[in-house]
């Protein structure tokens, strides 16, 4: 199962993410091998905030050269969108905590994902809709670099959306479908 969610997560990264440019600084890390993806066996949230802080300990403490960014996934808990947001506040609390803030930040991806004040059919919500439950530990140094290369990095969020208008629901439909067919085919040599 393990795999199959990595290699999900993966396809959703390269088609998605990369494939629709919603995240023109993603492209660099993956490509060279240094994003770091991590299934948690979460069940309940307070399993989670544990998990979390030993990802947020780990990236802090690996040079970047190894791991830029990870991906913390956790299928089992935290699936209403809800409870994700909720937990937000506790994952931000984990970065203060462990004195991180200005050093990591915490992204967020869901399946439910939705924009305050948008309809939840609202295809825009698709540029955070990630195949499973997904907190994005980023390095703020990476950040930096990157809004530096990208002078207009505020303008994504407005071209992401028209992106997934032009998409439209039945595009980002399609796009999923894809990303499934891809995780199942580079998770089929794992199963002989």
């Amino acid at each position: 199962m393990i795999d199959i969610v990595i290699a999900q997560t993966r396809a959703w990264v390269d088609r998605a993410v990369i494939g629709l440019n919603l995240c023109p600084f993603a492209k660099a890390p993956q490509a060279k091998g240094r994003v770091r993806y991590v299934v948690s066996n979460a069940t309940d949230p307070e399993a989670l905030l544990a998990c979390l802080i030993d990802e947020l300990d780990c990236l802090a403490k690996v040079l970047e050269v190894s791991i830029e960014t990870t991906l913390l996934i956790h299928p089992w808990v935290l699936t209403d969108f809800g409870d994700y947001n909720d937990f937000l506040e506790s994952a931000e609390g984990a970065v203060r905590s462990l004195g991180l803030e200005g050093v990591i930040q915490v992204a967020s991806f869901h399946p439910q994902y939705r924009f305050a004040g948008s309809a939840p059919d609202d295809v825009s919500n698709a540029t955070n809709r990630s195949p499973y439950p997904t907190l994005h530990l980023i390095r703020e140094d990476s950040i930096d670099r990157a809004v530096a290369a990208f002078p207009q990095a505020e303008a994504i969020f407005q071209a992401n959306i028209a992106t997934m208008q032009r998409l439209g629901a039945d595009g980002w439909a399609a796009l999923q479908r894809q990303c499934r067919e891809d995780a199942a085919a580079a998770s089929e040599p794992h199963r002989r």
